[in-house]
C-alpha cells in the first residue's frame, strides 16, 4: 500500500471527513489506480466501480457509516466503499477463493448493510431497514444507491411507489450513467436523459423555493398554496413529473464527479423530510480511457493488460474454446434465418447471452426489455399467443426471479416459448448470488414443460431445433464455459427423453450418469479407473423432461452399480428421482448419487468449486474406489458368515 499513501492511512471512512479537497481528489486517483490494477489481475466489475469513486467519497464525507446505512443496488459498484471501510489491505483478494466478495456481504464487514448481487432490490431493502430503525426510535439515515438500469426492474418501481406512500425520509441516489451493462432501454431511460438535459424547471424551482423561504412569518402558511402553483407551472414548463408524482422530492441532476458539489447537495438532502431522489450524473469507466470508450465490455471483465485494455495472452488461464454461449448464439441465428417468426428476447444481457449477432442481423425481431426478467417471460408469452416463436435468453440465477411467470403465464396455458438458461451449474467468481444450481430443483416438476441439457455444439443445435418444433414450453440449460467436443456420440440424433452413452468399455459393471457440465470430469475419471483395472461406462443425459423412465431403467439394469453425478443441488435433484425409480421397481442395483451440497457457495473459480463440491475427476475416482473396497469387504464378510471364504474367491 506504499504506492497509495492516503488510502494506506484510512482504516475507517470517518477519517476522510478531515481531508482537504485536494487530498480527496488525490485519494480518488489512488482508488482508481488500485481498482484498475486489481481487476486487471483478478477480473471483476470495472467500469461500474470507476464511475462512482467521487460519489462514494462524498457519501462517506457527509454521512457516518455504519450508523448511516448505505445499500448498494446490485453491488457491482461497491469497490470504493470496500476500500474505505477497512478492507484495503485485503483488496487484492477480491473475487478470489477465501478472499473478499465482489459484492456487499453483511458477514464480511459491518459497513455492508445488505447482501446484494441482483438488480432492483435496494430501495425495497432500504425502506425496510429505515422503517425498522424508526420503529426503534433510531435517527440515522438510510441511503440507497441504484443505477439507472436497475430502474427498469419492476421491484424498484414497486418500492418507489410504496416509499412515496409511507413518506419515510429515505434517500434514493440515482446513479445515472446511461448504462446498465449495455445501453439502457425503455421509457425511463429516455425520461432520465431528458431530465439531465433540461434545466428550466430546476431553475424555476430554485427561485421559488428561495423566495418562499425568505418570506417572514407567512412562509409556512403559503407553502401549500405555492406547492400547487409549482405543480401547475411545472406542468407547463416541464411536464415530466414521475418522481414527484410518486411522492419524492427530486434533487438534481448533479455532477457525479465533483466531490464538492456532491457533498454540498448531500448536506442539504440530510435535512429534507420525506423521501428524496437525488439524481447524479456519472461516467461509467471514469478515469480509464479503455473503459470509458467501451463501458459495456468493461462492465464485467476477466484479467487484461492495463496499457492496451486487451486480454493479455500471458494472463489467460484457459485455452481458446467454443463456449456454450457462442454455440447458442450461432444456433439461434441459424434457426432465425429459416423462420421469420422467431424472435429473441433478453433482459439487459444481449452480449452475455450471445444474442448480439442476432440483434445485428434481425434488429426488428430482437427485444432487450431491460432488467425485467418477469416482464421478459410474460412478454414472450404474449408473442407466442400472437403466433411468433419467442426465444428468451436469461442466466440461470436470474430465472429465479421469474418462476411465477413461467408457471402462470407460460406453462399453464402451454405456450410454445423457448427459454435458454446460460450459466447453469457452478459459476464461480461472483459468488453466492450468481450460482446456477437451483434451476433443476425449481423447474423439473412443472407440468407440460420440457427441459433439456445440451453440452456440445451439435447438441445445442439439435436441442434448439427440437424446442422450436415443440408446441409447448421448453427450457434449455447449459453451463458457463466450453462445449463438450469429444466422441461421435454427440452427433447422434436427439431422441425425446433419452441420452447417449459417450464412453463404453468391455465388461463394465459400473455406469456413471452425467447431468450438466460435468461430463468431462466423468469421462476423465473413467479413463483413470480403467488404468486401475475398473471399467466404467459413461452416460450423458440430454433430457431432464421428458424422461424415458423405461429406457433409463433398462439401461441401468445392465450394470451392478450406478453413480449419478449432477451439476445442481443433490437434494431434490434428478439423482433423487432416479433413486425413486429404482426403488419403485425393486431394483437390486447399487445406486449412488452425487451433486452440489445444499449450501450457498462463495466466490471461487469454477474449477475450485467443482473440487470443493467433490465433483471433480479425482473425487469421482476416489468415490468409485471406495465403493469397490466396500463391496469387496462386504463380500468377504458374507463369505466368512457362510464358511466359504478363500483368498482365491475375491
Amino acid at each position: 500500500m506504499k504506492e497509495y499513501p492516503i488510502l494506506a492511512g484510512i482504516n475507517h471512512p470517518d477519517q476522510i471527513k478531515n481531508l482537504s479537497s485536494k487530498q480527496l481528489y488525490t485519494l480518488a486517483e489512488e482508488i482508481r489506480s488500485i481498482i484498475i490494477s486489481t481487476v486487471s489481475k483478478n477480473g471483476g466489475h470495472l467500469a461500474s466501480n470507476l464511475g462512482v469513486v467521487e460519489l462514494t467519497l462524498a457519501l462517506h464525507k457527509v454521512y457516518s457509516s455504519p450508523r448511516d446505512k448505505f445499500i448498494w443496488d446490485v453491488g457491482h459498484q461497491c469497490y470504493t466503499h470496500k476500500l474505505l471501510t477497512g478492507r484495503a489491505d485485503l483488496f487484492h483478494t477480491i473475487r478470489q477463493q477465501g478472499g473478499l466478495s465482489g459484492f456487499p456481504k453483511r458477514d464480511e464487514n459491518p459497513h455492508d448493510i445488505f447482501d446484494t448481487g441482483h438488480a432492483s432490490t435496494a430501495i425495497s431493502a432500504g425502506l425496510g431497514v429505515l422503517t425498522g430503525d424508526r420503529l426503534q426510535n433510531l435517527k440515522n439515515k438510510v441511503l440507497c444507491i441504484i443505477g439507472d438500469g436497475a430502474l427498469t426492474g419492476g421491484q424498484a418501481l414497486e418500492a418507489l411507489n410504496f416509499t412515496g406512500h409511507l413518506q419515510k425520509d429515505l434517500v434514493v441516489i440515482l446513479n445515472d450513467n446511461a448504462m446498465s451493462i449495455g445501453r439502457n432501454v425503455g421509457a425511463i431511460s429516455s425520461y432520465l436523459s431528458r431530465l439531465a438535459l433540461t434545466g428550466s424547471y430546476r431553475k424555476f424551482r430554485i427561485v421559488v423555493d428561495f423566495t418562499i423561504s425568505h418570506i417572514p412569518f407567512a412562509g409556512k402558511s403559503l407553502l401549500r398554496w405555492v406547492y400547487r402553483l409549482k405543480r401547475g407551472v411545472k406542468g407547463i414548463v416541464y411536464k415530466e413529473t414521475l418522481f414527484t408524482d410518486l411522492g419524492f422530492k427530486y434533487v438534481g441532476p448533479v455532477n457525479g464527479h465533483s466531490i464538492e458539489k456532491l457533498a454540498d447537495v448531500l448536506e442539504h438532502v440530510r435535512n429534507i423530510e420525506g423521501p428524496v431522489l437525488l439524481h447524479v450524473l456519472t461516467t461509467k469507466g471514469k478515469g480509464y480511457s479503455h473503459a470509458e470508450g467501451d463501458p459495456s465490455s468493461f462492465h464485467g471483465v476477466g484479467p487484461f493488460a492495463i496499457e492496451t485494455g486487451k486480454v493479455d495472452p500471458s494472463l489467460k488461464t484457459y485455452p481458446q474454446i467454443v463456449t456454450t454461449t457462442a454455440a447458442f448464439g450461432c444456433s439461434v441465428l441459424t434457426e432465425a434465418k429459416k423462420n421469420n417468426r422467431i424472435v429473441a428476447i433478453t433482459a439487459a444481457m444481449a452480449s452475455g447471452t450471445g444474442l448480439l449477432p442476432f440483434k445485428e442481423e434481425f434488429p426488428s425481431r430482437f427485444f432487450d426489455v431491460g432488467i425485467a426478467e418477469p416482464h421478459a417471460l410474460t412478454f414472450a408469452a404474449g408473442l407466442a399467443v400472437s403466433g411468433m416463436k419467442p426465444i428468451v435468453a436469461i442466466y440461470s440465477t436470474f430465472m429465479q426471479r421469474a418462476v411465477d411467470q413461467l408457471i402462470h403465464d407460460i406453462a399453464i396455458p402451454g405456450l410454445p416459448v423457448v427459454i435458454c438458461m446460460d450459466r447453469s451449474g457452478l459459476v464461480g467468481d461472483d459468488g453466492e448470488t450468481h450460482q446456477g444450481i437451483f434451476d433443476i430443483l425449481l423447474f423439473r416438476n412443472i407440468p407440460g414443460l420440457s427441459f433439456l441439457a445440451p453440452l456440445s455444439v451439435r447438441e445445442m443445435e439439435m436441442s434448439l431445433e427440437w424446442a422450436l418444433a415443440a408446441n409447448h414450453p421448453v427450457l434449455i440449460r447449459y453451463p458457463k464455459g466450453g462445449t463438450y467436443s469429444s466422441g461421435e456420440s454427440q452427433d447422434l440424433p436427439l431422441e425425446a427423453g433419452k441420452g447417449v452413452l459417450v464412453s463404453r468399455r468391455k465388461k463394465s459393471t459400473i455406469l456413471m450418469i452425467s447431468l450438466g457440465g460435468l461430463l468431462e470430469e466423468l469421462v476423465s475419471a473413467a479413463l483413470i479407473l480403467e488404468e486401475k483395472g475398473i471399467n466404467c461406462d459413461v452416460y450423458h443425459m440430454r433430457f431432464i423432461r421428458p424422461l424415458d423412465r423405461k429406457a433409463l431403467l433398462d439401461l441401468m439394469e445392465n450394470y451392478e452399480q450406478v453413480l449419478f453425478v449432477e451439476e445442481g443441488l443433490a437434494a431434490g435433484g434428478m439423482g433423487e428421482e432416479i433413486a425413486a425409480l429404482l426403488l419403485e421397481n425393486h431394483s437390486e442395483i447399487l445406486y449412488y448419487n452425487l451433486g452440489v451440497p445444499s449450501e450457498f457457495l462463495p466466490q471461487a473459480t469454477r474449477g475450485q468449486l467443482i473440487k470443493q463440491c467433490a465433483l471433480d475427476k479425482d473425487a469421482i475416482v476416489a468415490r468409485v474406489e471406495l465403493i469397490q473396497s466396500e463391496l469387496r469387504f462386504n463380500l468377504v464378510v458374507d463369505m466368512v458368515k457362510n464358511d466359504k471364504w478363500s483368498p482365491h474367491n475375491i
